[in-house]
């Protein structure tokens, strides 16, 4: 990841550049679901004219409006808020999806969201349950020493919620399903990254 030196360095924003490298040339207009302090946000209006900033926390959309007053801030569920469908040409979540308590159906609205020829970017959370998901996170527990040394640690004021409902095998599994053709990559840091365009 290349990430910029002065941005605010956690495990969330370590990923912010996959979300960034899947943005669509051309694209108008971004959600950022979950977007909590709004740091994501800010990085797509540099690129993306239209960029739409959701979380369910109201103080903590209050504290992201003051960082920019050109992003729209909603406070709202993306299950249940009036969003336009097919209206986004990137939907982008960072570490919020296993807030919400059916990911199928999480994934599916998040689906219903993005424009045709659209990005969606999911970065997650999971349980790991396999040798390979154990390696990582040794991996990961050397890169957050190393990094959090290096560039500090920057604890976000969002609400934090530490119980994950699947493990990496079975979020990839539900998103095979409903993401057809998706790309996953697990991550160090305790992370998944799914990719998935939308063709039709």
């Amino acid at each position: 990841m290349h990430l910029e030196r002065n941005r605010r360095w956690n495990h969330n924003t370590h990923y912010y550049d996959v979300v960034l490298a899947a943005v669509p040339p051309g694209a108008r207009r971004a959600l950022d679901v979950g977007t909590g302090d709004g740091l994501l946000a800010v990085l797509l209006s540099k690129r993306i004219p239209e960029v739409t900033g959701l979380d369910s926390d109201a103080p903590v959309i209050d504290r992201a409006r003051c960082g920019s007053s050109e992003i729209e801030w909603i406070v709202g569920d993306v299950m249940t808020f009036p969003l336009p469908k097919g209206h986004y040409d990137l939907v982008a979540t960072v570490a919020a999806v296993h807030h919400l308590p059916d990911l199928a159906a999480a994934l599916a609205r998040l689906v219903d969201l993005t424009a045709v020829g659209g990005s969606l970017v999911v970065v997650g959370c999971a349980l790991s349950s396999t040798v390979r998901d154990y390696a990582m996170d040794a991996v990961g527990a050397v890169q957050h020493q190393v990094l959090s040394r290096t560039r500090g640690y920057w604890r976000h004021t969002a609400p934090i919620q530490m119980e994950f409902p699947h493990t990496y095998t079975e979020v990839r599994q539900i998103a095979e399903r409903v993401l057809p053709g998706m790309t996953w990559r697990r991550l160090p840091l305790w992370r998944y990254a799914i990719v998935w365009r939308k063709s039709q």
